[in-house]
């Protein structure tokens, strides 16, 4: 295993086009790391620049302690795995897996021993002998990732392995992956543009917009804590609803009005924010994600709960739960940003054109109807506010 480390790495096609812009992170021995963001973001050059399949442009890319901007693919040890598994089709399972070690002159012996131990944690004994073709699009992804395996990498790189899967399987392999690394713990990266992929299997997410990494954490802290609008929209399904408030000062703290609506912001959450104060008599975005709405008939109601009425508009019932799509009743706006018209462009959050739809995730008991007024309960311990013009976090 080794240390992965980017250091202002930046990457640069022709003149002007930066792919990737100053990068700084550093993954530990051991450490499951995803790379997330929409199409086009820089998250599969940022992998291909430490496989050494694009070249750095500026700054250090180490794996353990040495500088590899100039070293070849084939000599930094590292092991990748496609998204089309790029399996030999006229070798059987047993000679795709040994295929690198061969080409090493690895000795036949441990080549076996290898090939059946990875076989062995794949679950791949009794297919060794079959071509691709004899083989389920999951069982090609495993045979990929056996090959890997073999190699006993450096780290291993996986560029959206699972995106050629249906969904089922997708959720099946997460599992795999997941396992494999809690039993072998290979320094990891891992590319992809699905936010639950990432949520579900990273030690710590990196998500990326426009080749500037906007937020490293782990997921739960990202989900809790996000940093700015982009991020906050970006984790979490379904999206973050935004709303356009304006913050007043009442009874010594601050309340985030909009439409007939005064929320207050609970204490815990005013003293997170060293400057909430500049806000006051400003226009934020308040932030509240589908979770944490519920139908104020069904909900106990506490002192940190808000109302709102709504009317849906859309109610798609997913057996456990219901989406309820809305608009506010009482005037308020949704807030327009820069970064949340490329949330909605790039990932389908936010609203349409006639009325900027909010959604509620509800329990399948509420008594919530199309077209019919209905109350929500805002978790006001749960709400977000964004600066409008830098879209960063203010709590």
């Amino acid at each position: 295993m080794a240390e992965i480390t980017f250091e202002d790495v930046t990457k640069v096609y022709g003149e002007d086009v930066v792919a990737v812009d100053k990068m700084n992170l550093d993954i530990p021995d051991g450490e499951f790391v995803v790379f997330v963001g929409p199409s086009g973001c820089g998250k599969s050059t940022a992998l291909r620049m430490v496989a050494g399949l694009e070249d750095v442009t500026q700054g250090k890319l180490f794996i353990g302690d040495e500088v590899v901007n100039d070293v070849s693919p084939r000599d930094r040890d590292v092991a990748m795995v496609f998204q089309n598994y790029a399996l030999y089709p006229h070798m059987n399972v047993r000679d795709n897996m040994a295929f690198a070690l061969k080409l090493r002159k690895v000795d036949s012996g441990e080549i076996d021993r290898r090939v059946g131990d990875a076989a062995n944690i794949l679950g791949l004994e009794e297919f060794l002998e079959r071509k691709p073709r004899a083989l389920s699009g999951g069982q090609r992804q495993r045979v990929a990732l056996g090959r890997a395996i073999v190699r006993n990498p450096n780290a291993f790189l996986m560029d959206e392995p699972l995106s050629n899967l249906d969904a089922k399987l997708r959720v099946q392999m997460r599992t795999e992956i997941a396992k494999l690394h809690n039993r072998i713990s290979t320094t990891t990266i891992y590319v992809t543009h699905d936010q639950t992929e990432a949520m579900t299997m990273a030690d710590r997410i990196v998500l990326l917009k426009g080749g500037v990494v906007q937020q490293i954490a782990p997921p739960q802290e990202m989900y809790d804590h996000p940093d700015n609008i982009f991020v906050a929209g970006f984790i979490g399904s379904p999206a973050m609803n935004f709303i356009q408030a304006h913050l007043e000062k009442e009874n010594g703290g601050v309340v985030a009005v909009f439409g007939q609506t005064r929320l207050p912001i609970p204490r815990e959450l005013q003293e997170r924010a060293e400057n909430l104060e500049r806000y006051v008599d400003e226009e934020v975005a308040l932030g509240i994600r589908p979770e944490h709405l519920e139908d104020a008939e069904l909900a106990e109601t506490t002192d940190e709960a808000t109302s709102i009425d709504v009317e849906p508009q859309v109610i798609e019932s997913m057996g456990n739960e219901k989406y309820v799509y809305f608009e506010l009743l009482q005037g308020g706006a949704t807030a327009r940003t820069q970064s949340m018209e490329e949330i909605e462009s790039e990932i389908g959050a936010g609203g349409d054109e006639a009325g900027e739809l909010l959604v509620a995730r509800l329990s399948p008991e509420t008594g919530a109807q199309e077209g019919k007024e209905a109350r929500l309960l805002i978790d006001a311990t749960k709400v977000h506010l964004f600066d409008l013009e830098t879209e960063k976090t203010i709590l």
